[in-house]
């Protein structure tokens, strides 16, 4: 059992763990209980109503958040010819075709955040997924990030993209700003992030799809949010 810090204790009890607080709440509560001397992240978690074993009851997919999450993501892109010149325009911070996988095999080259790649570069960009795979940068159509349209996948990245995948458990953890940012920015990225998932229901799916939503900030402690607080 790992041993809590002094911060987290104190910020925890601000918290009652018995409660489940409106959004605007919520949101105010968790810049309270933020412990970090950094700009903490604060991120969302989403139990949901899925059979994970089932394929049809895993989601995975990608949203651009109204106001962003805070950081600026480098891109890699891997495209030839008029999709590679988009996204140079685009202002991918890597783009090439066959040199920059070479690089990535033979340098172990990781100096970006998110991986683009034009479908015609799937297969041999899937020689090296042993290496991107783990570290969860292989591109995947369902996220947006095997696309011809790749200067529109940089340009949605670079303006706040988040990515997110239920777990085995049926939760979505995934990024809904900065502590930094205005309470009206955090409570709209929220809004946003609850229904995009509630319009990925799958249709096989029936009654309660969202079990519970819960908010934290870096290392902070988890606040329950109320669902009632939001228009699905």
């Amino acid at each position: 059992m790992r041993k809590l810090g002094k911060k987290y204790v104190e910020a925890s009890k601000k918290v009652d763990k018995q409660n489940v607080y409106s959004a605007e709440e919520a949101i105010k509560l968790v810049k309270e209980t933020a412990i970090t001397k950094f700009d903490s992240t604060v991120e969302v978690a989403l139990n949901l109503n899925l059979d994970t074993k089932k394929a049809d009851q895993q989601l995975r997919g990608s949203m651009v958040l109204p106001n962003g999450t805070g950081k600026t993501k480098r891109v890699l892109v891997i495209a030839k010819g008029a999709a590679a010149e988009a996204a140079k325009a685009a202002g991918a911070d890597f783009v090439g075709d066959t040199d920059m996988i070479e690089k990535i095999e033979k340098e172990n080259w990781f100096d970006y955040d998110v991986i683009v790649a034009a479908p015609d570069m799937m297969a041999q960009l899937g020689k090296i997924g042993r290496v991107l795979g783990p570290k969860g940068l292989m591109p995947n159509p369902k996220t947006g990030t095997v696309t011809m349209e790749t200067g529109k996948a940089v340009e949605d990245i670079k303006k706040g993209m988040v990515e997110y995948k239920t777990d085995s458990y049926g939760n979505v953890h995934t990024i809904i700003g900065k502590v930094s940012f205005d309470d009206a920015k955090l409570m709209e990225n929220l809004a946003f992030v609850v229904s995009t998932i509630v319009k990925a229901k799958p249709t096989v799916v029936k009654g309660k799809f969202i079990k519970n939503i819960s908010i934290s900030s870096t290392m902070g402690p988890g606040i329950k949010v109320d669902q009632n607080s939001f228009d699905k």
